[in-house]
């Protein structure tokens, strides 16, 4: 029944993806000729346009608070994971630059989706292979360099609820290689879209951008302690959002 319930939601997400094929045919006709700065554009385009259409059908109520102004040139975002949604919700909550993902190879071979999720300029890891994962991050490194933004999720895996899983050690070794700021982001509220009752419903979604971290002259000691740093921001600020929506 509940799959049933989201059918009509995949026919229309499909026939969104139909209407952004000649932005996608644009983003890998710059990317072919090397025109990044023009690339990334269309690329914040399209997200722009496929996020908003994929909240707005859900019924998604996106509450965006930014703490601080994000630095100029390309970033690592650093989130906490509820949901599929999580994706679409970025792309709607991030608004001045492109946003790629460090996402799960699975995610890669979904129909449509997999093409898309490569386009803008994310990358694909396998969760147990630790050594696919160091040349994943010599390629995450290099697309920063070229300034690209990454978005990591360090649970490695989505909680499907409230709480919020340990982040796993190394994980924004990806930031201080190559030098970038990091930028905490708490998510709450998008597992009520989907995985609390197995198929779509609105919801209201708080979307926290914590202010930036810098990377590049980190010590040793300090690059040591920021994965547990930045899990300690988001994590305070997820108890907070809770606390609040139960007041």
């Amino acid at each position: 029944m509940k799959i049933v319930r989201n059918i009509p939601f995949g026919l229309w997400f499909y026939g969104v993806l139909f209407t952004l094929r000649p932005l996608q045919k644009k983003i890998r006709a710059l990317k072919n000729s090397g025109n990044i700065q023009e690339e990334r554009r269309y690329i914040r385009e399209a997200e722009d346009r496929w996020g908003k259409a994929l909240i707005n059908q859900i019924g998604i109520d996106l509450r965006v608070r930014q703490l601080a102004d994000l630095p100029d040139g390309p970033v690592v975002f650093v989130s906490n994971h509820q949901s599929y949604l999580d994706i679409p919700v970025f792309f709607v909550g991030i608004q001045d630059r492109q946003v790629g993902f460090i996402a799960k190879t699975d995610l890669g071979k979904i129909p449509g989706l997999g093409p898309w999720i490569k386009d803008v300029r994310s990358l694909f890891i396998e969760r147990e292979d630790t050594r696919g994962a160091l040349k994943v991050f010599e390629e995450g490194a290099r697309l920063l360099r070229d300034g690209f933004s990454l978005t990591i999720f360090p649970e490695g895996t989505r909680s499907k609820g409230p709480s919020m899983g340990e982040f796993k050690k190394g994980s924004l070794r990806l930031a201080s290689k190559a030098g970038v700021p990091v930028v905490p982001v708490t998510l709450n509220g998008t597992y009520r879209c989907y995985e609390e009752k197995g198929y779509l419903q609105p919801a209201t979604v708080d979307f926290v951008i914590h202010p930036a971290i810098e990377t590049a002259a980190l010590s040793k000691q300090e690059a040591s302690v920021l994965t547990e740093q930045v899990q300690q921001i988001i994590a305070m600020q997820l108890e907070e959002l809770q606390k609040s929506s139960v007041e």
